[in-house]
């Protein structure tokens, strides 16, 4: 189930929402009880370690940087 983040206009504070695709643009209350909230766009990157779709292959090494800070 995908999880979608929020920010209440009325308090400021940043919360996320599990809900199914079928409910993405249904309202949501931030956990101080204010319903004045907007949903915020969240990028999500993913690396497979495979080829991307334009031929060009993924980083030597894996990871965020081609393992050059060590995360991979």
């Amino acid at each position: 189930m995908p999880t979608y983040e929020y920010r209440c206009r009325d308090c400021a504070t940043t919360f996320e929402v599990r809900r199914s695709m079928n409910e993405s643009s249904a309202p949501a209350s931030c956990p101080d009880g204010h319903d004045n909230t907007v949903k915020l766009l969240s990028m999500v990157a993913m690396n497979t370690g495979a080829a991307g779709s334009d031929g060009a292959s993924a980083p030597a090494g894996g990871g965020c940087c081609g393992g050059a800070c060590g995360c991979g």
